[in-house]
């Protein structure tokens, strides 16, 4: 697509020709008193002189439309073929805000004092932002330029006034602030309570987990507490995530939880081998779908906990990284079900494990169903197809949590680096 520069610059000559030939041909007007036996010659009506606008201007004012005068019998051809093609050019322009610019009326966080740069932290320019755009009742686009912001713990807070998804057009690099005791809850970056939303851009989006990863403790510590999510949704709805880049989390990448019709699309997810570094957790969660999108994790690529139905992964890649897994289910108790989860048409290369269901002995009588695998491709993974019903404990007490034997397995491709592709693990011996 042409700069925009360029087409506003196209558009304002194509406007400017019709102004030029309307003024230069229009026949002239007599003023009603005058009397056109007496006079030799006409009186001119003074017009004032043609502006020319951009299209965004045209496009804002007039709603890309132009009308002609219906009287003009003449040369209206070449006039049609330049209105045709400005008219084009603000749809060109408000498509472009679609696909990728702002749409609606634009809160740029630096007009609310964000500084690009490494050093100083942007986190109250980025809250102002949103409450301007939360409390605006009509289209809104929250403009993050290209620059590498700092930030700590920052919370979008809902609900908003309008019925219309808020875009956060994410252009730069957010950069999470290395002090951990700057995260006292879940996220780094958190949505609570917000329905409709678009966060899209093509930015990126970096934990810096590779400073923190050294204070996580839960390999030994069973109480301890997870770091930070990137991104922390809860009772989120109607949310679309697309094009976004993550990298290096202190935790999980992505959170979702209590929240309901979330989409992923077209995402890239990379870390370095930290741990406990899931590129997405779902639980508590209805509807929602992860597509076309890129994991390379120190933990699962997918991890679904407690409570997550309806979700569907479809065309993804993942490795390295330890799989998509279902668990672990059954630490707490009291734990939701979870049903209806679909995976298909993924790939997982050089992975730990592949298609992985995981849940702790002596939990509550919780339940997993409905779940359909299906054309998967596996090329060097350790563990394709794990079924561990004593996840994370010696203990010998008895099972509950139940797997139902309706799930289904359809079209996996297996190239595994062991003799046996299957393991089942249940009653302890």
């Amino acid at each position: 697509m042409a700069h925009q520069e360029n087409l506003v610059k196209i558009a304002q000559e194509g406007f400017a020709l019709v102004e030029e030939f309307y003024s230069r041909s229009r026949r002239p007007e007599r003023l009603p008193h005058e009397n056109p036996v007496q006079k030799t010659y006409p009186v001119w009506r003074s017009f004032a002189a043609p502006k020319t606008i951009d299209t965004y201007q045209a496009a804002k004012k007039y709603g890309g439309i132009v009308v002609l005068d219906g009287r003009r019998k003449y040369r209206i051809a070449s006039t049609v073929l330049v209105l045709i093609l400005c008219s084009a050019l603000v749809s060109c322009h408000a498509a472009g805000g679609r696909a990728g610019r702002a749409v609606g009326t634009t809160f740029n966080v630096l007009s609310y004092g964000a500084k690009p740069g490494k050093q100083q932290e942007s986190t109250q320019a980025f809250v102002k932002a949103w409450k301007a755009a939360c409390d605006f009742d009509r289209e809104a686009t929250i403009l993050i330029p290209p620059g590498v912001y700092k930030l700590g713990e920052t919370i979008f807070q809902g609900p908003c006034k309008s019925r219309i998804p808020i875009t956060v057009l994410l252009q730069g690099t957010l950069q999470a602030v290395s002090d951990i005791s700057a995260y006292p809850d879940k996220g780094w970056i958190s949505f609570d309570e917000v329905d409709g939303l678009i966060l899209t851009g093509g930015g990126t989006i970096d934990g810096k987990g590779q400073d923190v990863w050294k204070y996580d403790d839960c390999k030994t510590n069973p109480s301890c507490v997870h770091l930070a999510a990137s991104i922390y949704m809860t009772k989120v709805k109607n949310a679309k995530v697309k094009s976004i880049n993550l990298i290096n989390s202190m935790g999980f990448h992505m959170h979702i939880t209590h929240s309901n019709l979330v989409r992923f699309h077209s995402l890239k997810v990379t870390s370095e081998d930290g741990p406990n570094t899931d590129g997405m957790h779902i639980s508590k969660s209805n509807t929602v779908s992860v597509s076309r999108s890129v994991f390379r994790t120190g933990d699962d690529c997918i991890s679904i906990g407690q409570g997550a139905n309806n979700v569907t992964i479809n065309k993804v890649t993942c490795g390295p990284g330890h799989g998509i897994s279902v668990g672990s289910l059954g630490k707490l108790a009291n734990e939701l079900d979870v049903q209806g989860l679909i995976v298909k048409n993924c790939t997982l290369k050089g992975t730990t494990n592949g298609l992985r269901i995981k849940t702790y002995p002596a939990s509550g009588p919780s339940k997993a169903s409905g779940m359909l695998f299906q054309d998967i491709i596996m090329e060097k993974v350790k563990n394709p197809i794990i079924i561990d019903q004593n996840y994370g404990s010696k203990s010998t007490k008895v099972f509950f949590y139940t797997i139902n034997t309706m799930n289904k397995s359809q079209n996996i491709s297996i190239h595994s680096e062991r003799k046996f592709s299957v393991k089942i693990c249940s009653r302890p011996e």
